[in-house]
């Protein structure tokens, strides 16, 4: 199989390729080497791969990159969280726009097969329980709780805190911020493409994300990578809130692995799946870890918050394991101490 990795000279993308390879099958790469995600090596980085330097939005660049390839799984996106509304026109334009050119090109090609890396941003706040209504669904949390400290988010009846659990495929979306809006318009996207086509698309939710090669010294990465840095420079990680936010970390490895999967166990039409550990870790154990094994000053839990953020979110493993046999199996220490250790790569200037 000839397998497309767009956004494949990236932190995730690359594993993902180097993981289809090691499974025999082919790789081509396409990538516009945004400089918020990549350093000044970029374009000799995958030389074991065909590595095109074009845009997901560009049909020509689509064209060449598409022929003669059996699926796709793409990568290619701006991530993390937008840093003022002046970010959202290209938020849109790279992930929404060309998913849609992307598609649009697999179908002039009649390229059938795709796995679209998703998100857990999809779901906005994770699963709650209220001791009085059950299963809720809380909205954003109050800014005068905030302000005062008080974390937990409130049961919309009755306004008790509530208490987290795991979330599943089925439970609603609600995305808080502009980048968790395109991610659930690509889903979108890719499930008209195939009940359009008679296509075969999985969308891969995943969670925190974390591993060898994270860039470095961005707002674009995520909390690992950001204290990561933060230690690499001799500084104390900053932690926000009370540090107990709850996250569902999963290695890279284990994200490529998942790709794999899908590839090999493609559904009929349209699919979604959490790709996560199924473990809570809270952000505060997090950032210790990462200092202890890196043998850092400890993180300072600053009480600050940002608006839009979500207080826990871990998610349910359970139907990924059912359909696709994909369970993580890189654990928390062992990741977090690799990781520690490993190299970042250098966001480009400019």
């Amino acid at each position: 199989m000839r397998v497309l990795v767009t956004g494949g000279a990236g932190f995730i993308g690359s594993h993902v390729a180097e993981r289809i390879a090691a499974a025999g099958g082919e790789t081509r790469l396409l990538d516009n080497l945004l400089p918020t995600a990549h350093g000044p090596s970029a374009r000799q980085r995958r030389h074991r791969d065909e590595l095109l330097v074009g845009d997901v939005r560009d049909p020509e660049a689509l064209g060449t990159a598409l022929s003669g390839v059996d699926a796709v799984c793409h990568h290619a996106a701006m991530v993390g969280l937008e840093t003022g509304p002046s970010d959202a026109p290209a938020y849109v334009e790279h992930n929404e726009l060309g998913t849609a050119r992307l598609l649009a090109a697999m179908a002039e090609r009649n390229v059938t097969r795709l796995v679209l890396a998703s998100s857990m941003v999809v779901y906005g706040e994770g699963r709650y329980h209220c001791a009085v209504h059950g299963v809720v669904r809380p909205g954003p949390r109050a800014t005068e709780d905030l302000d005062r400290g008080v974390f937990e988010p409130r049961c919309p009846h009755c306004g008790g805190l509530l208490e987290s659990g795991r979330v599943p495929e089925d439970a609603p979306t609600d995305p808080r911020n502009v980048y968790a809006t395109t991610k659930l318009t690509q889903e979108h996207l890719v499930a008209s493409w195939a009940r359009q086509t008679g296509g075969h698309a999985t969308a891969l939710r995943y969670h925190n994300v974390y591993g060898p090669h994270m860039p470095r010294d961005t707002p674009y990465a995520g909390v690992a990578a950001l204290f990561r840095s933060a230690l690499a420079g001799g500084e104390a990680p900053r932690v926000f809130e009370d540090g107990g936010q709850r996250r569902d970390f999963v290695h890279v490895r284990d994200v490529a692995e998942a790709n794999l999967a899908a590839l090999e166990h493609p559904p009929n039409g349209f699919a979604a799946y959490n790709v996560c550990s199924g473990e809570a870790r809270t952000i505060g154990e997090m950032a210790g870890q990462l200092a202890t094994a890196t043998g850092g000053p400890a993180p300072i839990v600053t009480g600050q918050y940002r608006l839009g953020d979500v207080r826990h979110i871990v998610a349910d493993p359970e139907l990924a394991a059912k359909e696709l046999g994909f369970r993580a199996r890189v654990g928390f220490g062992e990741g977090i101490t690799e990781f520690a250790n490993a190299a970042q790569r250098d966001a480009a200037e400019g």
